[in-house]
């Protein structure tokens, strides 16, 4: 079986969260017998910190301009099984006339930042991955983010069929790690800032940092801007290779999850970050959203924080208790929300939306 993508990114995890996702979907893809070619825009800021030159189970093709890799697309739809478009492909809008003129593969767009759509569409906002038809012609729609969102797309863009594709952890790269000491402290947090993450990261991690000198805060991620309110017990690491996750995420007692704001506002949005925490074994506190007891039970598998109190009571629990929170998000998020878990779900999704298609399900 062969899937074409036209992405963001899956090369380069600075800066976002696609490509450690892809990187995980693609592998157990393979497993299930899919060859996978993912188009990606060559991008500087990309390039300049890109962690992944090729896919071993199946293409990566970078590109400088649409018009330059326009006939290769051609030819690789030409025996595709299944074709996708993704938010925020840079050339979102010619990769979709594209895959929608190709008559062999089912038509599939995934939105992996469905709020992040809806908002721009209330701003007036233009999308660059989405046509003026909307997303009518799509086969199939997925979108990243559950409850509400679905409803959203099939009425203000026009999704004829759209269900939830949930993020995912992929075990063998997420998991148990020895603790790193350039990396100790008592709560850690990875994510690139974003404003709208900005006063949730105050108020679980800058005000208990400064409210609780006597303890140690790490912060990992992009785009930090000078003006960020760091104090002296708060460090930072600018770029952080997912191959180093599982080593920074064991280095504190706890770890912190933080949902951008049009995602918390409508639930049904757990982020990449949260399973490979939760694969790693390590106790997680979290901002709390809609529909997040779907994916963990909170206080048996996952903290939840509504506010800086909340945060310094999760970070005076026992060692015991936080060691039996990570333990049961380990075995919760290993039975239910690895990259496994979604390949097979994606193939049946396919599979369904096309019920003669030669797709065949694994047992």
């Amino acid at each position: 079986m062969k899937l074409v993508v036209f992405g963001l990114t899956v090369s380069s995890s600075w800066g976002n969260g696609h490509a450690t996702l892809w990187r995980g979907l693609i592998r157990a893809l393979a497993r299930r017998g899919w060859r996978v070619v993912f188009f990606e825009r060559d991008v500087p800021y990309y390039a300049g910190a890109r962690d992944l030159h090729a896919l071993e189970q199946g293409e990566l093709v970078l590109y400088p301009a649409w018009a330059q890799v326009r006939d290769l697309a051609a030819r690789h739809l030409a025996d595709a099984d299944a074709a996708m478009v993704t938010s925020f492909c840079p050339d979102g809008i010619e990769a979709t006339d594209l895959v929608l003129q190709a008559p062999r593969p089912l038509h599939v767009f995934y939105d992996l930042d469905t709020p992040v759509t809806l908002e721009r569409l209330d701003q007036r906002q233009p999308l660059s991955y989405v046509g003026p038809r909307g997303l009518a012609d799509f086969d199939i729609v997925l979108s990243y983010t559950g409850g509400g969102a679905l409803d959203a797309l099939r009425d203000r863009l026009g999704a004829r069929v759209v269900v939830p594709l949930y993020g995912h952890v992929d075990p063998d790269v997420h998991r148990p790690a020895a603790p790193r000491s350039e990396f100790a402290g008592d709560l850690s947090y990875i994510g690139t800032y974003a404003p709208d993450r900005q006063a949730a990261l105050e108020a679980l991690l800058v005000d208990p940092a400064r409210q609780r000198p006597d303890l140690r805060f790490v912060i990992a991620g992009a785009q930090y801007p000078d003006s960020f309110p760091w104090s002296g017990n708060i460090f930072f690491l600018r770029h952080l290779a997912p191959p180093d996750h599982p080593g920074f995420y064991a280095s504190s007692r706890l770890t912190l999850n933080i949902t951008r704001r049009a995602m918390a506002e409508m639930g049904w949005c757990p982020s990449g970050r949260l399973f490979e925490a939760a694969a790693c074994g390590v106790p997680v506190l979290s901002d709390a959203w809609p529909g997040f007891e779907e994916f963990f039970t909170p206080g048996r598998e996952i903290l939840l924080a509504r506010g800086t109190d909340d945060a310094l009571a999760a970070l005076d629990l026992p060692e015991a208790e936080l060691r039996r929170i990570g333990a049961a998000a380990h075995e919760r998020v290993l039975d239910e929300h690895t990259s496994a878990h979604r390949a097979a779900e994606f193939e049946a999704l396919l599979a369904s939306a096309r019920p003669a298609s030669p797709i065949a399900m694994e047992a």
